[in-house]
């Protein structure tokens, strides 16, 4: 007599598979990291043959406004660096250049053993194979950092993007330190999640969810900025007081054109224009960082920091224009689209273009005519955004904004042809001072 095998599905299953069990860890006995943490759960399903996982992921990251960040006076990074033994540290060359002697004096003087490494960081550098010689120096071939060593990253934007993949990449997460010396870096790029390299044609298309566990500005660093820079920066400061603080916008509106002037109040010694300075980076991070930290894996498409970067990533590339000037461009048109949709007065539009124009950024480029080119952009931008609208961050007034899910070619092309009208009217029509990447040597 042949007897028949147990069947393992029919056999009686105990409590605790047909009920929720929460996994508890241990941080202080198994934390990996000071600054990532993290809960999850499973729930079986009870039938013994599936079950659901639930986790979430949790970091603190600190953005603080320094002065004289490399001066053996400031402690802040020789507090984090002494007790790891040394520093691991990527910095743009240019700022090496500049500053590399004041670097390395300040980890001597704390007698912190310094591993640097010098990378040219220009637009045209922002790819995978950047991204691949900076794992090189990370990873086993280099210095061969621990999974819990915060790496310092100090340079622009374009490094910030190149060298926070590299460490999103190493070890699947290794923590970095960055130290923001443009505007961009400094109020946008610098502290944001957003790690990325340019694709084919669409910029900042790949990428990972990864921000510095600690941001340091210290505007210093501008003084030797060329003017160009100092513009292209003020773009991601005027996307969040249109969107987001009023104040900021009024603050702008009054002090923008001195703040690029004296490149944020470090080419002169006036304390009161360097507290405005001071006033105008913090409102701006808090605004930015309110809305983009707090989303960090753009969970959510209420995103107002995303006003001016609907249609530039298709165009930007395209036109080879400073990142900057391309976000204004796509400001200055969304303004004039909201306002053909009525979502802003005519006077508020014009504020808006207003403000752009004074501190000299582009505010109309033809290659918005090209309708082709922006549908694609708008169709590249859905599939960005997770195909459930276009979701088009656009005014509502000065400080505030909502979100345009879709946009016809119809209302997209009679918006061209009125913001064509409207810039067709200043001396200049609409272009901006050093407006390509070629203006400031960055191709």
């Amino acid at each position: 007599m042949v007897q028949a095998k147990p069947n393992p599905t029919s056999q009686k299953l105990s409590p605790s598979d047909s009920e929720q069990i929460i996994q508890f860890h241990h941080p202080e006995k198994y934390h990996t990291s000071e600054w990532y943490t993290g809960t999850g759960e499973i729930a079986a399903s009870g039938d013994g043959r599936s079950f659901e996982i639930s986790a979430t992921y949790a970091l603190k990251a600190t953005v603080k406004l320094v002065d004289g960040v490399f001066n053996p006076s400031n402690p802040t990074l020789a507090e984090v660096y002494s007790r790891r033994g040394r520093c691991v540290a990527i910095v743009d060359q240019t700022v090496d250049e500049l500053y590399g002697a004041s670097i390395r004096r300040y980890f001597e003087e704390y007698e912190i053993p310094l591993k640097l490494l010098a990378c040219r960081a220009w637009e045209s550098d922002k790819t995978p194979e950047t991204v691949h010689r900076l794992l090189k120096f990370l990873g086993k071939d280099g210095c061969d950092v621990s999974r819990n060593e915060p790496v310092l990253v100090v340079g622009g934007g374009v490094l910030s993007d190149v060298a926070g993949l590299a460490c999103a990449l190493q070890h699947r997460r290794t923590p970095y330190i960055m130290v923001g010396t443009t505007v961009v870096a400094a109020i946008d790029a610098g502290p944001s999640p957003r790690t990325c390299t340019n694709g084919a044609q669409f910029k900042n298309s790949i990428g990972s969810y990864h921000p510095p566990v600690m941001t340091l500005v210290d505007r210093s660093f501008f003084r030797t900025l060329a003017t160009g820079h100092v513009r292209n920066g003020m773009a991601e400061i005027i996307k969040m007081a249109v969107t987001d603080d009023p104040v900021l916008f009024e603050l702008m509106e009054q002090y923008g054109p001195r703040l690029v002037e004296t490149h944020f109040a470090t080419l002169n010694e006036d304390e009161e224009l360097g507290a405005i300075a001071d006033t105008v980076i913090y409102r701006a991070l808090f605004s930015y960082m309110k809305h983009e930290g707090t989303n960090m894996f753009e969970t959510y498409q209420d995103r107002p920091h995303a006003y001016g970067h609907t249609w530039s990533p298709r165009f930007e590339p395209a036109a080879k224009l400073m990142h900057g000037h391309s976000v204004t461009i796509g400001m200055a048109f969304g303004a004039t689209l909201a306002a053909e949709m009525g979502w802003v007065k005519a006077e508020e539009r014009d504020r808006i273009i207003a403000l752009c124009r004074s501190l000299g950024l582009s505010v109309y480029h033809p290659i918005l005519e090209d309708i082709d080119l922006m549908l694609e952009g708008q169709k590249n931008m859905r599939r960005k955004r997770g195909e459930g609208g276009l979701w088009a961050p656009l005014p509502t007034g000065i400080g505030s904004c909502d979100y345009a899910q879709e946009v016809s070619s119809g209302l997209l092309e009679a918006a061209i042809d009125k913001h064509k009208q409207l810039c067709s009217s200043f001396p200049d029509a609409g272009k901006g001072t050093e407006m390509y990447l070629s203006d400031l040597g960055l191709e």
